[in-house]
C-alpha cells in the first residue's frame, strides 16, 4: 500500500472531514463524510483552492500561502454550490515523504457551529463523525430532546382535549345535546357586553307533563330530543339554543333586530314543534308558547330585566291560549316584571 493510501485510511478512520493535499495543490484523498456533502462532484484530483474558499485568519490563494497557515484556526467555505461555512486546521506534512507526498499538507474540516443545519441538510448520523468527536453525543441529546418534546406536544394536545371536551360536557344538556343553563348564561352576558343588537325567546313545551305522566319518562324524553332537534333546525348554526329548565327552553338570536322577523322565527318554532312525535308505536302531540324581546327594546339592560320580559311575554302567551307566541313591545323604559312573577309563570307553565 502505498503512504498515500495508507495515510488516507488512517485519516478516514479519525478524521472523516480530512483533506489530503499534494504539493501541487490537487487533493490526493478525502475523508467520507466531507465526499458524502460534496457529491455528486468529484473531490479527488481537484484543487483544493478552487472548491474552498479559506476566510481567515487571512485569505490564501497558493499551496504556500495554505501551508502557512498550519496550527490556525480556519475558517472556509465551499466556492461553489450551497454557501456552507466550515472550520478547519492544516497540518504540514514532514519532508522526507514517509507520511504522504512532502510538501502536502492535511486539511481537517468540521461543521462548528453549522453542524446541526449540516445535520438536517445532509440527513447525518453519528456513523458520519469521528467516534471521538462530541458531536455524535449532541446528536443523541438533541435527537432524545426532539423525541421528548414531541412526546410532550402528543400529551399537552391529548389533556387540551380533555380538557376542552370536559369544558364543552359541563356547558352541555346530555339529553338533547343543547346548551345548558350555565352555557346561556355565559352566552347572554357576552352578547351584552359586546353590545351587538340580538332578541331573545323563551319558549316552553305545552302539555309536556300530561305526556310525561301518561307515557312515562322515555317519551318524554323522546320528546324533548325531537324537540331539541327541530329548534336547530328552525334557526340558524349561530343561533344559540338552551335548555333551560324541564321542558323549557332559551334562544338567543344575534344580529336579530326586527320585530316582525323575530315574530317569524317563533311562529316557525311553534309550527315545527307541533309535529307529531312518533316512536313507532305511539306518536305525542306537544305544542309551543314563546315569549320573546328584542334587546334594543329597552334602555340600561341586564340579563336579568330581558330575561324577565321574556319570562312575562311567555306567561301571556301561555294564559291566552298556547300555542302561540308573545313579543314583548314595551317601550325602552319599561319597567321589570313584577315581583312574584317567576313563581306564578312557573306554576302556569307546569300546566
Amino acid at each position: 500500500m502505498s503512504a498515500v493510501a495508507a495515510l488516507g485510511a488512517i485519516l478516514a478512520r479519525l478524521c472523516p472531514m480530512f483533506v489530503l493535499v499534494g504539493p501541487s495543490g490537487h487533493v490526493l484523498a478525502s475523508g467520507p463524510t466531507l465526499a458524502r456533502i460534496l457529491a455528486p462532484r468529484e473531490i479527488k484530483g481537484a484543487r483544493f483552492l478552487e472548491m474552498f474558499e479559506v476566510l481567515r485568519p487571512q485569505p490564501v490563494d497558493d499551496m504556500a500561502g495554505l501551508a502557512a497557515l498550519e496550527g490556525a484556526r480556519l475558517r472556509l467555505r465551499l466556492r461553489a454550490g450551497r454557501s456552507l461555512a466550515l472550520k478547519g486546521v492544516v497540518c504540514r506534512l514532514s519532508g522526507d515523504g514517509s507520511l504522504g507526498p512532502a510538501g502536502g499538507v492535511v486539511v481537517n474540516l468540521s461543521f462548528g457551529i453549522s453542524v446541526l443545519e449540516a445535520v438536517r441538510e445532509y440527513s447525518l448520523t453519528g456513523a458520519d463523525f469521528a467516534v471521538t468527536d462530541p458531536t455524535t453525543e449532541m446528536l443523541y441529546l438533541l435527537e432524545a430532546k426532539s423525541v421528548a418534546m414531541e412526546e410532550s406536544r402528543r400529551l399537552n394536545h391529548r389533556l387540551e382535549g380533555a380538557r376542552r371536551a370536559a369544558q364543552e360536557q359541563a356547558l352541555t344538556d346530555p339529553l338533547t345535546g343543547l346548551r345548558n343553563r350555565r352555557a346561556f348564561d355565559l352566552a347572554l352576558a357576552g352578547l351584552l357586553h359586546a353590545g351587538n343588537a340580538f332578541a331573545l325567546l323563551h319558549l316552553d313545551l305545552d302539555f309536556f307533563k300530561q305526556v310525561n305522566d301518561t307515557h312515562g319518562h322515555a317519551a318524554g324524553d323522546l320528546v324533548l330530543r325531537v324537540a331539541a332537534q327541530r329548534m336547530r333546525a328552525a334557526v340558524r348554526e349561530d343561533d344559540i339554543i338552551a335548555r333551560v329548565g324541564g321542558d323549557e327552553f332559551a334562544l338567543l338570536l344575534p344580529g336579530v333586530n326586527d320585530m316582525a322577523a323575530l315574530r317569524l322565527i317563533a311562529q316557525r318554532l311553534i309550527s315545527t314543534i307541533e309535529e307529531p312525535v312518533s316512536d313507532g308505536a305511539r306518536s305525542y302531540r306537544v305544542s309551543a308558547s314563546v315569549g320573546g324581546t328584542l334587546d334594543r327594546q329597552r334602555e340600561r339592560n341586564s340579563a336579568e330585566a330581558l330575561l324577565a320580559v321574556a319570562d312575562r311575554a311567555l306567561y301571556t302567551a301561555k294564559e291566552t291560549g298556547r300555542g302561540r307566541s308573545v313579543i314583548d313591545t314595551a317601550p325602552r323604559s319599561a319597567p321589570p316584571a313584577p315581583s312574584g312573577h317567576d313563581s306564578q309563570g312557573a306554576a302556569m307553565r307546569s300546566r
